[in-house]
């Protein structure tokens, strides 16, 4: 079961791996962050700043469900790539099988109450004022595709964990592209507005859920699955369960951010301030890609070493992460503190938002040259396999320190106490991200191979 390909993540040169990884994740999840960025443009020009504001009140609810599978996606994936350096393969199907049985039954249930309770939940997550309708219509037809993200998303990692990181990020970018046509189609020709908007955006997940589909029927993947795999099995599910939560409970907590931050910038600051927050938020997505790239590379190395037992290529592929990750958040630091005002009129010509946004911007990006460190820390413990660690670590930045502070400091420095929150939190969780994993390279990661 473990291919040429799979095995090449035990042999080959740790530095050329990881670029081989790294390049195909960091190239969907720029086309990825494109879409959300332009996509987001073309809604601002098109149809107006209140209507980003609405798009970011019902991202929390969707991208939290579409979190299901991406939850289930990486905790099987970690099983996966495991399996897979310790050559048993039967545990491989088993887990992707029952990956594909829990994001459905999820991601269905969780998309019926979504719907059910529509009206109580938009006002809760932000939807007040003028934004309320607009969000309405856009988080009914959003909602209807969300299954399919969670599908894609599940399938995006399991692709990467088989070692075949150009297929995913295909995966990552029919969907991109497409909904950049589809957006000029709906919106700007035929004028559907915010319906057209939503109605791109599903449309797109089908694609990309009919590609995943295609990957795995084909035989460029070595997954092939027989109908006893989609029985759920107790030990597999626990396991997927222990390492899926740490991405589920970063979702949620993400997700609550998002909920927090709405509520507290629109009693501050009204519409424009929430306006300033989903730009600043879009830029959160976008300008990290080659970050959140070197990451999503890392983890099938790290996990496949692990499950091998090559533990000082483990340490090795830490470093270079790191030292990769690192090298590319500096240059982007530099970039977004020259530049905020610039990129704040790509979205709008609104004067309030215009005036806004760039500070914001330079406080919520002040500590991005030192976040390497604590997005590969815990990413770490969940390749490996180490639940409890990976789910501290998550939860450290947003949980432990950011919500805590969104409702301290602004008491005593107002709106800027807001953005104050973001690089404080970052320097917190990194000192405690270094902590644990320095002491996790100390203990286990021993050079014996």
């Amino acid at each position: 079961m473990a291919t040429a390909v799979s095995q090449e993540l035990g042999t080959a040169p740790i530095g050329k791996l990881l670029i081989k990884q790294a390049v195909p994740a960091s190239i969907g999840i720029l086309v990825m962050s494109l879409n959300i960025l332009v996509d987001t443009i073309f809604v601002g020009q098109w149809i107006g700043p209140t209507a980003i504001a609405a798009i970011n009140v019902v991202l929390p609810v969707s991208f939290f469900i579409a979190a299901l599978g991406m939850a289930i996606g990486i905790g099987g994936s970690s099983i996966i790539s495991r399996a897979l350096g310790s050559n048993y393969p039967e545990k491989a199907l088993e887990a992707f099988g029952n990956q594909i049985t829990l994001t459905l039954l999820f991601t269905i249930i969780m998309v019926f109450f979504g719907l059910w309770f529509v009206d109580g939940i938009v006002p809760v997550f932000g939807g007040k004022g003028a934004i309320l309708k607009p969000a309405k219509i856009y988080y009914t037809i959003i909602l209807y595709g969300v299954p399919l993200l969670a599908l894609s998303m599940m399938g995006n990692t399991v692709i990467r964990a088989e070692g075949k990181p150009k297929f995913a990020m295909y995966a990552m970018m029919i969907p991109s592209i497409s909904n950049l046509f589809l957006d000029y189609i709906f919106i700007k020709i035929m004028g559907f507005g915010m319906a057209g908007a939503a109605w791109a955006t599903t449309i797109s997940y089908g694609l990309c859920f009919g590609f995943i589909v295609w990957f795995f029927l084909s035989q460029n993947s070595s997954l092939k699955l027989l109908k006893s795999h989609f029985s759920l099995r107790k030990p597999i599910v626990l396991e997927i369960g222990a390492l899926g939560f740490v991405t589920l409970a970063r979702q949620a907590v993400v997700s609550i951010t998002y909920l927090l931050m709405n509520n507290i910038l629109f009693n501050l600051g009204g519409e424009t301030s929430v306006t300033a927050y989903a730009i600043v938020g879009r830029m959160l997505m976008f300008a990290l890609f080659p970050i959140y790239g070197i990451t999503q590379g890392f983890l099938p190395i790290a996990g496949f070493n692990f499950g091998a037992r090559k533990y000082t290529r483990v340490k090795d592929v830490i470093y270079t992460a790191i030292k990769y990750a690192a090298g590319l958040a500096g240059l982007i630091f530099v970039l977004l503190m020259a530049f905020p005002e610039a990129i704040t009129k790509l979205f709008t010509t609104n004067i309030d938002v215009l005036e806004k946004t760039p500070s914001a911007m330079r406080w919520v990006f002040a500590a991005t040259p030192i976040i390497a460190l604590q997005l590969i820390g815990s990413a770490y413990f969940q390749a490996v396999g180490k639940a409890k660690q990976a789910l501290l670590l998550t939860l450290t930045r947003q949980g432990f320190f950011f919500i805590p502070l969104i409702f301290i400091l602004p008491n005593y420095y107002g709106e800027i106490g807001v953005w104050l929150a973001f690089p404080i939190s970052d320097v917190l969780a990194t000192i405690v991200t270094a902590y644990f994993l320095n002491r996790e390279i100390k203990k286990y990661l021993n050079p014996i191979t």
